[in-house]
């Protein structure tokens, strides 16, 4: 089959127990989209020809757009590790955020771990600007960032309230690191480490004073966050919070009933049990090496029958953990309706970076497969349109940029991301995000840079290797196409932009948006 080049097909995948059948899918079939997404896409599109490049000669033209004269508040919800086929587990997010707001379908983290991902949401930066690329040692964790010119200080200096609760960054609480309070908060409350982790005694930083608290972790920053969104100076002017769950995050403590060899999180008890013999997902690239995949991939990694079954208790425990959340989400609209807000708040909902249980042989992140990429971003309120699913491509430092500019914020910092509120109104389009990753515990030593556009993906690894995936013909990714004479052209075209664009900077990273097709 030449490139590009097929017929419409039908698939049926399994979800949350139900049959789906899955076809040419219209741009939006309800507030998540078509479940065909969910399901990581399993559809194909009719194609007469061969397209001649990946991205197209012209962009569009950015839509008109201007920010309200009453400045919104902002509240921005996050939970760590949440995959965007999380999503289906999460009733009230669904309902309250997605039938009444817009989904994102194709929001990814372009490096997707904890800290660089989080140091994006915080300055509007790609992981090579900000320079906080990893999570531990030179170049990562919470010491090795630069906490100023960040976002909450631009919202502060725009008349914004600047609100915290929940984990910040990695290392955060450590090496007398304990009572720090960085620069552009009104009011603070992070965990600090290694109690981050302990779903059941966390430790917090209350604006520079520590307490420890004694109860499930979702449920202190979940009621401090209602307390702030209550608190009788929230009439005083706008401001900017941003919730910042740990789960479903691996924690403990740990329980008789968790799996041996792979770490898990840690459900509310209330939840435990919930989804009892809840299956991994049955998917084309679940335990499986794609072709070509080179020898420094962590999809070399292989998991015999007991690591399979223990992923598959990890996978359900993510999913009763997710529960708490989910809840907590409905709480905050709650108490933004009982308050009089909501009227005149954006909520967007999401998460760090994508996971997978098993996907491509993984059990994590970091990679530049479109699980562990993949972020929910569902967002509320006014300006933005409710019940509608967009394939529009966005990385999370688009979020900072966006928050900032509805607030009418002078960024502290050249912004590589863009203001997203334009193109929530306009047809799906495609979008050149660069792609990276380092080392967990070595920010010198990269392990891949790439190229995300539409439905391509191209990965560079440090020994020289290269994957390349279209994810029309190939949704889950099981067949590197780099090694193919057929798809030389487009291996070409995606090698020269990531070479372009792997060390952008503000207006020389890529910001044009192309219809997508």
């Amino acid at each position: 089959m030449a490139p590009r080049a097929r017929l419409a097909v039908a698939a049926v995948a399994v979800l949350a127990g139900s049959s789906i059948a899955l076809g040419v899918m219209p741009e939006s079939s309800g507030p998540l989209g078509s479940l065909g997404s969910l399901a990581g896409g399993a559809f194909a599109r009719v194609v007469n020809a061969p397209v001649e490049g990946v991205v197209p000669p012209t962009p569009t033209a950015t839509p008109e757009w201007a920010p309200s004269s009453t400045k919104p508040n902002v509240l921005m919800i996050t939970a760590d590790d949440l995959a965007y086929e999380d999503l289906e587990y999460m009733p009230h997010v669904r309902s309250l955020l997605a039938e009444q707001g817009t989904t994102l379908t194709e929001a990814i983290a372009p490096t997707p771990i904890c800290v660089p991902a989080r140091a994006s949401l915080l300055t509007g930066q790609y992981s090579h600007n900000h320079e906080t690329v990893t999570v531990n040692g030179e170049r990562g964790g919470y010491e090795s960032m630069d906490h100023t010119g960040t976002l909450p200080e631009a919202m502060q200096e725009a008349g914004y309230d600047t609100l915290f609760t929940g984990k910040y960054l990695n290392g955060y609480g450590l090496d007398g690191t304990a009572k720090d309070v960085p620069p552009g908060w009104t009011d603070w409350r992070a965990t600090t480490d290694m109690s981050t982790y302990n779903f059941l005694h966390p430790r917090i930083n209350h604006n520079g004073k520590l307490k420890a608290y004694h109860r499930y972790t979702t449920y202190v920053m979940r009621d401090q966050a209602n307390q702030m969104i209550s608190a009788p100076e929230r009439a005083d002017k706008p401001w900017y919070m941003w919730v910042n769950y740990v789960a479903p995050h691996h924690g403990g403590p740990e329980e008789k009933d968790d799996p041996e060899g792979t770490s898990t999180t840690r459900p509310a008890d209330e939840d435990k049990h919930s989804f009892d013999g809840l299956e991994l997902p049955d998917l084309p690239y679940m335990f499986r090496t794609p072709t070509d995949a080179p020898p420094i991939s962590a999809s070399r990694k292989y998991f015999d029958a007991q690591g399979r079954a223990e992923l598959r208790i990890a996978h359900e425990q993510r999913v009763e953990a997710v529960q708490a959340v989910d809840r907590a989400v409905a709480s905050h609209v709650l108490r933004l309706e009982a308050t009089d807000q909501m009227d005149n708040t954006i909520v967007i909902f999401s998460s760090d970076n994508g996971y997978t249980t098993g996907g491509h042989n993984i059990n994590g992140k970091l990679m530049h497969y479109r699980e562990t990429q993949r972020i929910p971003v569902v967002m509320r309120g006014p300006g933005i349109p409710a019940g509608r699913s967009l394939s529009t491509g966005i990385g999370n430092p688009d979020l900072a940029t966006t928050i900032m500019a509805v607030a009418g914020a002078e960024p502290g910092r050249t912004q590589d991301g863009v203001n997203i509120m334009p193109w929530l109104n306009a047809p799906a389009q495609d979008r050149v995000i660069p792609l990276s990753a380092w080392r967990v515990s070595d920010g010198h030593k990269q392990i891949y840079s790439g190229i995300r556009f539409g439905d391509w993906t191209y990965a560079r690894f440090s020994d020289g290797s290269e994957e390349l995936y279209d994810m029309a013909e190939d949704p889950y990714q099981v067949r590197s196409l780099a090694l193919l004479p057929e798809y030389a052209d487009q291996l070409a075209e995606l090698r020269s932009l990531d070479k372009k664009y792997a060390k952008c900077a503000g207006d020389t990273c890529p910001k044009e948006f192309y219809p997508a097709g």
